[in-house]
């Protein structure tokens, strides 16, 4: 059996129910189980007794009871973080206090765990305890190929301030990249909605979003508004553009569903730049060819937040990755060519 693990739910999980956000971290536990565990009290929401349906939201504490070792994976506080990757998540540190670490995650490590999840940054977060008494907890997420900063809590009153201000959209978040084509207007919003696809599979519900006009959300079960700010920096030709994205809401998949939708998706983004996609790129999976790499090209860049503790706005930058690096420099480009906040004056 494993031990009672208290999870904080994060931004990016927020409003949803119970049972499917318990669904997606445990996907062993039958839907049965699960209604039990409410019955019985032993699943628990900041200490009170709750539903299968009751909705959570971000920032609260779920309480989850030991489960069966054949239907849960271990628990990250009885793994044992190996060397190498002790390692290799503490060189990903670029800002430590005594409240927040921030790293520069790497492009294909997972934030968190799940269905076929062994490794991820929430395991690994043992490692980034240095001389506290707990891990660091998670107060926002991003997508396993998606590299850059993210933010993790070392007490409890820091993840419930950091939770809170991602919440009231107190904090900025600017994203870097190469997508196919020329966005034009060079500065502008995409304001389409996003709803999970429909079905089952690595296509269907929970594994891809579908864009919907403004018009079409308010009617279409399940789906959210979704906002971006876009700006072009600098371009290949009509070939590709290194774009600067602000998300002023944290819907699933939404940059890069955003991007896909106005025909200019992101490079190395098979899921939303696959042949079946009008867009501006030279191939399947929004691929540019010669020597530019296959992987996604999307990268947290910058995050400015207010200290929980001392109140002054921090701001956290993040080198590009490799893969990335070697792309701006096949272009000519350089990383302090573009202004930390090409928004600001907005």
């Amino acid at each position: 059996m494993s031990r009672v693990q208290i999870l904080t739910v994060a931004v990016d999980d927020g409003d949803q129910r119970l049972d499917r956000w318990f669904k997606r971290y445990f996907p062993h536990i039958p839907q049965g189980r699960v209604e039990k565990m409410c019955r019985k009290g032993d699943l628990r929401i900041d200490g009170g007794r709750v539903k299968a349906s009751t909705r959570i939201e971000a920032g609260q504490q779920i309480r989850i009871p030991p489960l069966p070792d054949n239907q849960a994976p271990e628990p990250d506080h009885k793994r044992r973080v190996s060397e190498a990757d002790t390692k290799l998540i503490r060189d990903c540190v670029i800002y430590k206090d005594d409240h927040v670490i921030a790293i520069n995650k790497p492009a294909g490590l997972a934030t968190q765990g799940g269905s076929g999840q062994t490794r991820h940054v929430d395991g690994l977060s043992e490692a980034l305890m240095y001389d506290f008494d707990e891990k660091p907890r998670l107060v926002h997420r991003l997508d396993k190929d998606t590299s850059g900063v993210l933010l993790l809590a070392r007490t409890r009153l820091a993840a419930k301030s950091l939770t809170a201000a991602m919440r009231h959209k107190e904090t900025r978040k600017i994203y870097w990249a190469l997508v196919a084509g020329v966005p034009t207007p060079y500065l502008g919003e995409i304001r389409f909605g996003v709803v999970k696809a429909g079905g089952h599979g690595r296509s269907g519900e929970g594994e891809k979003m579908v864009a919907l006009h403004p018009r079409e959300v308010d009617n279409t079960p399940g789906a959210k508004r979704a906002h971006t700010l876009y700006a072009t920096l600098y371009r290949v030709a009509s070939r590709a553009a290194w774009v600067a994205m602000e998300p002023l809401t944290g819907r699933t998949h939404q940059l890069r569903v955003h991007m896909a939708e106005i025909g200019h998706p992101i490079i190395g983004d098979g899921k939303y730049g696959g042949s079946g996609q009008e867009n501006m790129g030279d191939g399947w999976g929004a691929q540019l060819g010669g020597t530019i790499s296959k992987k996604l090209h999307l990268h947290a860049r910058m995050m400015r937040f207010e200290h929980p503790e001392t109140r002054k706005p921090i701001t956290v930058t993040a080198e590009l990755p490799d893969h990335m690096a070697h792309s701006w420099d096949t272009f000519g480009w350089t990383e302090d060519l573009a202004a930390e906040d090409p928004f600001e004056s907005l």
